[in-house]
């Protein structure tokens, strides 16, 4: 005959323990097979290859009795099949297996005699495991049952492993009956536990006391003043406690879910009035619980349909039936009212010990409780919202209440405690490393004393948990180190080591004193004499109490999991989006949206090590999720800082001077009183008057959105998701950077058809603007705008982006070099050398754009401040390549026209035979235009340069006056190099170093493409000294055009003439150094106005009034030529030109100016 089983003999702990992890794996992978079968793209290819579907029909219509000689059709294709499916088909067998192990497991309890022990508010962990273990495997059968494709993998499996192995597998006889068995899965599962009946009612029973006292409504909370640290002052810094810890924080869903489906499993105990009012009970607060995740079962038709199988239960059809009814009609109110109580006790809560941390101690309790209540509240609404009722009620509003505009406050007042549990993780531990020293251990002690008759188990894990509470001494401690201490850390003599141990963050580890309460309650049975917990219920409270008290200095992390774990958000992923966009939407939730981003950080919690192939998709699932919550919250962001800055450059651009006109004119003309008034009310400023502070302006509200939304911006510094961390603060900056990028070029404003562009002094004042707002929202969020700015605007001073976008500086270089220097060789605009600007000389409207409005000194002071040196450099560049390429053509013209500039050269003195060359020379008129295009570039180079230097000046002043005092000593000799750092800064050189870098640039190539030598070839310096002849000669033509005429309001020529000074005496001087002659430009300059002058004083002995129309105009621009030259003189003017025959004409082009 069998030996009795002994209860300490048997490891019911350590059993329950294991089976339920293994049940929560095993689970994770049907849920995936269920998944999987399910979606068309994801199930395995041969439940819809066309081919097989025959063999599947018949398989399923055959199973589990498959003949596989009939299904031949499988033979190609078998070890495929086995591949394909193995994974499936073993955890059928796994399931199989752990199904074995529950049943031996129930069985051995029952045996045993446990129903005495188990009892929630004592046993807590051994009743616990046990209706766990029970609700699992019930949810497990539920599930197998919903498996779509689940006869034909296993028939499909076992007919490929018969034609390979010659043979079935053998599990298959068993597993076939188990899927058959199961079909229906509440029928087999309630005649299966009818020998459980005892053990079941005895557990359930236990929490008829606990479930009422928990499923409070929201005015109950109220009343009582739930989860409030402030109600009762004088007992705020006494812990908070009592006989049934655990049960405090025990979710409400699991208690549901354990009474609901486990009186189904012995549905004759419902017959009992005081089982069916509890039951009852927890059918009226929903219509739906969870199965596993997103898995959820319509309860009530559920229940319904098995009950109408049972005659003897039909009467309880109709209490399912009223208990639906006011499910659908209250459930969602009821629900409400309490996530409307949670929002304001958690953030009272938060509030006080984010204040007061040291509170966190003695008041963890509430901590857990509140975020177990929060967690509990948020999963209703989450399986309800989804799963509608499937019948409707006339008086249920139950859509109006399941969608929650605040559920993010909620959301956010929990991670808000999670986070201060997590950083004042030491608070807690010191406060209960002392606790656990200073009382539990004395307690505990006292208690022991007074029990007699202990049998030796409990006597020796007893006095054990007592040895290592009172006795450790100190070369004990200092021994430990930092290795993981176990509770004899926690020590009567020694608690000032321990905690310095908390300050030095060794790691302690409990879970042995756990383990050995969890086996205690399962030794406490009927069959067995000794130790009865249902005697010592203050023991057990006790022990209770200590094992809390030891979870709050090893397990936070796990009791943070166990009571406020959302990565049920995972599996709602179109709901979790739907409620962050919901959120983004509604102003006054902005602030709390980063608890989104933060709740991604929990999904790595709903992994499984049994099911490792779902890690990877639950990591990217919540990875691109966790992104692009805070892409769209740094967008929105984004949005209302553009708004913001769009209106305000509107209110801005109504400062500028060309506004004040209207207004000018206004009050020069007599009105009424009443338009007066009209006019008054529509000045600048008047939009920051009010009348009441109620009424919101819209720019209120974009500013109030702001601060909420960067509130939840600024809130975490970062965001850890798996490995990777998230910041938020960079996904601003970055949204601001490109936004600024984005709206700088946009308030350029350019048309490429009707080459419009914005003043560049109205574009810097929009700009000014637009940063004045950026920096306020530094006042928002703890960011360099700084930074933003620097990395802009660097990268508008280049001719494109990082992105590859135009720039403000691209732009403007095409508008200034291709539209405006164009309209001005065409004519109709001067350089006035007064104004310093170019002037359009037609009346306005008569071209697209006033040339001064974008020249003159203010404008180019502007388009410095804006593109900075290095975008003035890009525009010389530009300027300068426009130079060459004139240059390339005027060295082509004095090639054909070589051995006539040569005899001109030698023969200049012989007037007859100079004016005989004259007549030979071949475009004339082209040399003469050319150079005055040079000439206009050069002067509108110099305005720019000017501009450059009193934008720097204002800017570096210490380091432009170095620079200056480099260029009054150069070091070395180094001209070149002490030039080009000059012309960067905007100073003017006797020899313009970008013109020389651009030349040389476009030097020849000769026919084999090989670049000539470093030393330029002699004929080179002879074309630029033919090059200057030609030029030099040329200039007395000047005279009998029309367009010649001098503008004495202006200082220049119609036909921008006089910009040939600037240009022969820049572009002669970087002609001569490129060509290495450096050291002959003065030389040969004055060589060009002696060809020059003489060339001009021919004109006094011309008697053809067309010849000389304008010579008075021509001999002012000698004049000018000399006085632009750092080389030449006006003794030298003098010496070769007669400066009577100026001041003559001076005198003549004013008179002939005031006369016309």
């Amino acid at each position: 005959m069998s030996r009795a089983p002994i209860a300490t003999e048997q490891k019911v702990a350590e059993k329950l323990t294991i089976l339920n992890d293994r049940c929560i794996g095993i689970l994770t992978r049907i849920y995936n097979i269920k998944k999987a079968c399910g979606d068309a793209k994801s199930k395995p290819a041969f439940l819809s290859d066309k081919s097989l579907e025959s063999c599947i029909k018949h398989i399923v219509r055959k199973f589990p009795n498959i003949d596989s000689k009939s299904l031949q059709a499988l033979s190609s294709v078998r070890t495929d099949i086995m591949k394909s499916l193995s994974l499936y088909y073993y955890t059928f067998v796994d399931l199989l297996d752990l199904k074995d192990h529950i049943s031996e497991l129930l069985t051995l309890m029952g045996v045993l005699g446990m129903h005495e022990s188990l009892d929630i508010g004592i046993s807590y962990d051994l009743t616990k495991g046990y209706l766990d273990l029970v609700i699992n495997y019930v949810t497990l059968m539920v599930l197998l049952s919903r498996v779509e494709d689940r006869k034909a993998v296993l028939g499909l499996f076992n007919a490929a492993h018969e034609m390979v192995n010659n043979q079935g597998d053998p599990s298959f006889p068993r597993l076939g009956q188990m899927i058959m068995d199961y079909e229906v899965p509440l029928k087999k599962l309630s005649e299966e536990f009818v020998p459980h009946t005892k053990l079941l009612s005895a557990a359930l029973s236990s929490l008829h006391q606990l479930y009422p006292r928990r499923n409070l409504k929201a005015d109950q909370w109220r009343a009582a003043q739930m989860l409030s640290l402030v109600n009762n002052p004088s007992q705020l810094l006494n812990p908070a406690q009592t006989d049934t810890m655990p049960c405090e924080y025990l979710s409400l869903d699991t208690l549901e879910r354990w009474i609901s489906l486990g009186y189904l499993l012995i549905p004759h105990t419902l017959q009992n009035p005081q089982v069916l009012d509890i039951w009852t009970q927890t059918l009226q607060t929903g219509w739906v619980i969870t199965l596993f995740r997103d898995e959820v079962l319509h309860i009530h038709s559920f229940i319904q349909s098995f009950l109408e199988t049972r005659k003897e239960l039909s009467k309880r059809v109709s209490d399912v039936k009223e208990s639906y009814n006011t499910a659908v009609s209250t459930a969602p109110l009821m629900h409400r009212e309490r996530r409307k109580y949670l929002r304001t006790a958690l953030k009272e809560l938060s509030l006080i010990l984010t204040d007061q941390p040291g509170l966190l101690g003695p008041k963890a309790l509430f901590v857990f409780m509140g975020l177990s209540f929060a967690r509990d509240e948020v999963l209703w609404l989450l399986r309800h919202h989804e799963n509608p009722p499937l019948q409707k009620v006339k008086s249920g509003k139950s859509a109006e209440d399941l969608v929650d505009r605040q559920l993010p406050e909620l959301l956010f007042h929990m991670e808000e405690l999670r986070a201060l549990v997590k950083k004042y993780s030491q608070v807690l531990q010191r406060y209960y490393i002392q606790y656990l020293n200073g009382y539990d251990a004395i307690a505990l002690n006292q208690l022991m004393q007074s029990l007699q008759n202990l049998p030796e188990d409990e006597s020796i894990i007893l006095s054990s948990m007592c040895s290592e509470i009172g006795q450790l001494s100190v070369k004990q401690v200092d021994e430990g180190g930092s290795q993981s201490i176990n509770l004899s850390s926690v020590t009567n003599e020694n608690g000032q080591l321990t905690v310095k141990q908390v300050d030095e963050g060794s790691s302690f580890d409990f879970r042995g004193i756990r383990l050995d309460w969890f086996r205690i309650q399962a030794y406490s049975t009927q069959n067995r004499t000794g130790l009865q917990l249902r005697d010592n219920r203050e023991m057990a409270a006790l022990i209770n109490q200590i094992v809390f008290h030891t979870k709050m200095v090893d397990y936070l992390d796990e009791m943070l999991n166990e009571t406020s774990d959302l990565s049920i958000f995972c599996f709602f992923s179109k709901q979790f989006e739907d409620n962050f966009h919901m959120c983004l939407e509604f102003p006054a939730q902005n602030r709390y949206i980063i608890a989104f981003p933060l709740i991604c950080s929990h999904m790595q919690a709903c992994t499984h090590e049994v099911c490792p192939e779902e890690r990877y998709h639950i990591r990217e699932r919540s990875l691109s999720v966790v992104n692009m919550f805070l892409e769209e919250m740094a967008k929105e962001a984004k949005n209302i800082i553009t708004t913001i800055c769009d209106e305000q450059c509107i209110l801005s651009d109504k400062l500028l001077p060309k506004h004040t006109v209207p207004l000018i004119l206004s009050h020069k003309k007599k009105e009424k009183k009443k338009k007066k008034e009209e006019a008054a009310e529509g000045r600048p400023g008047h939009e920051s008057y009010r009348k009441t502070r109620e009424e919101l302006t819209t720019m209120d509200k974009l500013h109030m959105a702001l601060t909420e939304l960067c509130f939840a911006i600024n809130y975490c510094s970062q965001v850890q998701v798996w490995e990777y961390t998230f910041a938020p603060r960079e996904y601003l900056y970055q949204h601001l950077e490109q936004r600024f990028a984005r709206a700088l070029v946009g308030m350029v404003m350019y048309n490429e058809t009707t080459s419009e562009i914005a003043k560049p002094s109205e574009l810097l004042t929009s700009v000014r603007t637009y940063m004045s707002v950026l920096q306020t929202v530094e006042n928002y969020v703890h960011i360099d705008i700084t930074r933003v700015f620097n990395n802009v605007l660097l990268q508008q001073t280049q001719l494109q982006d990082s992105h590859g976008e135009k720039t403000i500086t691209a732009l403007y270089n095409t508008w200034y070099a291709d539209i405006l220097l164009r309209r001005v060789s065409a004519g109709h605009i001067v350089f006035s050398k007064n104004q310093r600007a170019f002037v359009s000389l037609t009346s306005e409207g008569a071209q697209p754009f006033a040339a001064e409005e974008f020249s003159d000194v203010n404008e180019l002071r502007a388009l410095a401040e804006l593109i900075g040196p290095y975008g003035m450099k890009a525009l010389n560049e530009n300027l300068m390549w426009h130079i060459a390429n004139q240059v390339q053509e005027l060295r082509r013209l004095v090639v054909i026209n070589k051995e006539v500039l040569l005899s001109m050269r030698t023969n200049f003195d012989k007037p007859e035979q100079m004016k005989d060359l004259f007549k030979k020379l071949q475009q004339v008129d082209s040399v003469l235009s050319r150079m005055q295009i040079i000439g206009v570039i050069l002067c509108f180079r110099q305005l720019a340069q000017e501009a450059l230097t009193d934008a720097l000046e204002q800017r570096i002043p210490f380091l432009m006056s170095s620079i200056a005092d480099f260029r009054h000593h150069v070091p070395n000799g180094d001209t070149m190099l002490v030039n080009e750092m000059s012309s960067a800064a905007g100073h003017r050189c006797e020899v313009d170093p970008a013109l020389v870098h651009v030349l040389r640039a476009h030097k020849s190539v000769d026919s084999k493409g090989i670049v000539a030598d470093k030393e330029v070839h002699d004929d080179e310096f002879i074309v630029t000294c033919l090059l200057m002849v030609f030029v030099a000669v040329s200039i007395p033509k000047l005279a009998r055009m029309d367009s010649t005429c001098y503008k004495t309001a202006y200082q220049s020529h119609a036909n921008n003439s006089h910009c040939l000074a600037l240009g022969i005496n820049t572009l002669f001087a970087a002609l001569f150094t490129y060509c290495g002659r450096a050291q002959d430009i003065e030389e040969r300059l004055k060589e060009f106005l002696a060809l020059a002058s003489s060339s001009l004083l021919r004109l006094g002995k011309e008697n053809d009034k067309e010849v000389i129309k304008h010579r008075d105009a021509t001999y002012i621009l000698l004049h000018e030529i000399v006085g632009e030259s750092p080389f030449l003189t006006m003794d030298l003017l003098e010496a070769c030109f007669p400066y009577a025959l100026i001041r003559n004409a001076y005198h003549a082009v004013h008179k002939a100016d005031q006369h016309g």
